[in-house]
């Protein structure tokens, strides 16, 4: 099942994705008797997330299709929410990209960061480079979105806490962050710094998470891509370490690494590949041209 939030009516409301379009939950309350919460982060907090796909699986996904769609294209995408209690950003899991810095990739324990939730943006909503910034790259990664209220996860029991996985381009200020590492929370902090959707997947719709594609592309173009196998540390290592470190909690996120990092300048249009996902397009303004 695939989920996404839109903005109707000047709301953000959770929605499913269906082969016909787009179909807001509240609709699908109101058409077939449900009674789902209508917001995505209290889905994912009540646990409905897994009860509304086995549904959707089992009896839902003909009657959902019934309903009338409101077209992909005509739909304005948000974030999938806007206040989760943490983001989890993980720096160099890919060698290539640490070599890309000129740095040495962690290999015992991941490179992990935290994000406020204010440098939240969505679909279609612009990358604003600060004025204090002269070099602010972006960075394509795959998102885990954790599903339930978690601590000390088995690498081996990583799904069953995870609510679904979605498209991610994280921003650093990689000027301010080169002036000295104990600069990094600043550098990945300002805002719009973060997006993230259109798309949450749930995990039974992908094969194997291993060999998804993860590419940052800019202005049409790949910059870089690698699978999710060449990770330093993979996704199941990364909830059951984050869990261990403090309690994680519905609609946390951790965002895995990037393959390469992209230089970005006025004008240009940012996207986030990943194989079998929407992908996610964010375009660039420079504050200190537009302003």
């Amino acid at each position: 099942m695939r989920l996404a939030t839109i903005r109707v009516k000047g709301e953000e409301t959770a929605t499913i994705v269906t082969s016909t379009g787009i179909v807001p939950l509240k609709e699908v309350n109101d058409k077939l008797g449900q009674n789902w919460a209508t917001d995505m982060l209290e889905l994912i907090s009540l646990g409905q997330v897994r009860q509304l796909n086995n549904w959707y699986r089992i009896e839902g996904k003909e009657l959902v299709e019934n309903i009338p769609a409101i077209a992909k294209e005509e739909a304005v995408f948000c974030p999938l929410y806007r206040k989760p209690r943490k983001i989890w950003g993980i720096g160099l899991n890919y060698v290539d990209h640490a070599a890309d810095l000129a740095e040495k990739a962690p290999s015992e324990e991941p490179a992990s960061f935290m994000k406020p939730d204010t440098t939240i943006i969505g679909p279609g909503e612009k990358i604003k480079i600060p004025w204090q910034s002269h070099k602010t790259t972006a960075e394509s990664e795959l998102g885990v979105i954790i599903g339930t209220e978690c601590k000390d996860v088995k690498h081996e029991d990583w799904l069953d806490v995870v609510a679904g996985f979605t498209t991610v381009i994280d921003m650093t200020a990689e000027d301010i962050l080169r002036k000295n590492p104990r600069y990094l929370t600043r550098a990945k902090s300002f805002d719009t710094f973060f997006s993230f959707g259109p798309q949450l997947v749930t995990p039974d719709e992908i094969e194997d998470i291993m060999k998804l594609q993860v590419a940052t592309v800019i202005n049409g173009r790949i910059h870089a891509e690698n699978v999710v196998a060449n990770m330093t540390f993979p996704p199941d290592f990364l909830v059951s370490f984050h869990s261990q470190v403090m309690r994680m909690l519905p609609g946390d996120i951790i965002s895995t690494g990037t393959p390469r990092a992209v230089h970005i300048t006025d004008g240009d249009v940012v996207e986030c590949w990943i194989k079998g996902f929407e992908p996610l397009i964010n375009p660039v303004i420079d504050l200190k041209v537009t302003n």
